[in-house]
């Protein structure tokens, strides 16, 4: 199922002959112009996937012939990323690149530097339902059967809950004197990945999550921006942990 285009349902249906509406259909019918004989896949985002054949088109619509469905496995080694509030769409862009990577999860995070702010609750409802939506469209662009969910804007005391809950917490610094190809990871469990923003985390925020055990770490020589440190690590986390054997 690699090369074929995925499209979100609330369920993957049963085997046999169903109808794709609504948006995806639409999607499919319309923009991707498929046409009976062309293969595709349904997804729930949880992983529940089942290959699919167009039959017939309509008008926003595919009648599709579903084949058995199946379960992807999780990873043993689950990644959350505490992702600091990038300014502009840097944000979109990278809950976009983390769910091309791989990742579990995203928690946007309002860092004490951060310059992009979500003040009101009209504010925060927007910036996480963009999150959403992009996530939701890197999944089905990347032929992803999980979509990562997308956190409510986060404090850093509710991070220091999240280290506290995790297997192994790493904060990529980049004053740090360990690699994050030194770090010791966990082969089962779940590693919150912390990223600051532009300005960098505080030494208050530094030492906060350390104390709740936490541990910093650079990735290279080079100094990333926020919106794609997150998924150079994915990537060298995949292959570090196994998650992409």
């Amino acid at each position: 199922m690699s090369g074929e285009p995925y499209f979100l349902v609330d369920d993957v249906p049963p085997s046999g002959s169903f109808l794709l509406t609504g948006p995806e259909g639409r999607h499919a019918a319309t923009v991707r112009r498929l046409r009976a004989g062309e293969s595709l896949v349904l997804t729930d985002g949880r992983g529940m996937r089942a290959a699919a054949t167009v039959i017939e088109t309509g008008r926003g619509e595919l009648t599709v012939e579903v084949g058995s469905a199946e379960q992807v496995p999780a990873p043993k080694v689950r990644v959350d990323l505490v992702q600091a509030l990038p300014k502009g769409e840097r944000g979109e862009l990278a809950v976009e690149l983390a769910t091309e990577a791989g990742v579990d999860a995203v928690i946007p995070w309002a860092a004490q530097r951060c310059i992009a702010h979500w003040k009101t609750a009209e504010q925060r409802a927007r910036g996480v339902e963009k999150w959403r939506n992009t996530a939701r469209e890197a999944a089905k662009q990347s032929r992803r059967p999980y979509v990562p969910p997308v956190a409510e804007l986060t404090s850093s005391a509710t991070v220091v809950d999240l280290i506290g809950a995790a297997t192994s917490t790493l904060i990529l610094h980049e004053s740090a004197t360990g690699s994050l190809a030194q770090a010791r990871l966990p082969e089962s469990g779940n590693v919150v990945l912390i990223v600051g923003p532009e300005g960098g985390l505080t030494e208050d925020e530094l030492t906060m999550f350390r104390t709740a055990g936490a541990v910093a770490v650079r990735l290279g020589p080079q100094v990333l921006r926020t919106s794609t440190a997150g998924a150079v690590a994915l990537g060298a986390l995949g292959v570090l942990t196994g998650r992409w054997s």
